[in-house]
């Protein structure tokens, strides 16, 4: 079992920024690939970004609506995985959930999810 446990979301103003932290309970070093993605009320969760770690080494892939504004990084010392939003414009208010797929027990995790909300 792994437990997610996410902070950083609230209330910002459009154009400012916010840097989500989620911590795992077990080193990163199990996961295969590491994420964020969002949810609003009656929509299906979406990908926000990822980063994917191979002996080939490290791949990140963002939303298209998020490119140049979002930047995820990990950090294998505190088994932390951040996502810092910069230019934030209203349609990004959303839950941010944190999410990884363990290699050794096969299944994804997911975090409770954190409150976003951008106002104009």
């Amino acid at each position: 079992q792994v437990q997610l446990v996410e902070i950083g979301g609230g209330l910002v103003q459009a154009g400012g920024s916010l840097r989500l932290s989620c911590t795992a309970s077990r080193t990163l070093f199990r996961f295969e690939t590491m994420g964020w993605y969002r949810q609003t009320p009656g929509n299906q969760r979406e990908l926000v970004a990822t980063i994917t770690t191979r002996t080939s080494g490290i791949t990140t892939n963002y939303a298209e609506a998020v490119k140049g504004r979002f930047t995820i990084s990990s950090d294998n010392a505190k088994n932390t995985v951040d996502l810092q939003m910069n230019s934030l414009e209203p349609e990004d208010t959303a839950v941010y959930y944190c999410n990884v797929y363990d290699r050794y027990d096969r299944q994804p995790y997911w975090g409770q999810g954190t409150q976003v909300t951008v106002s104009a």
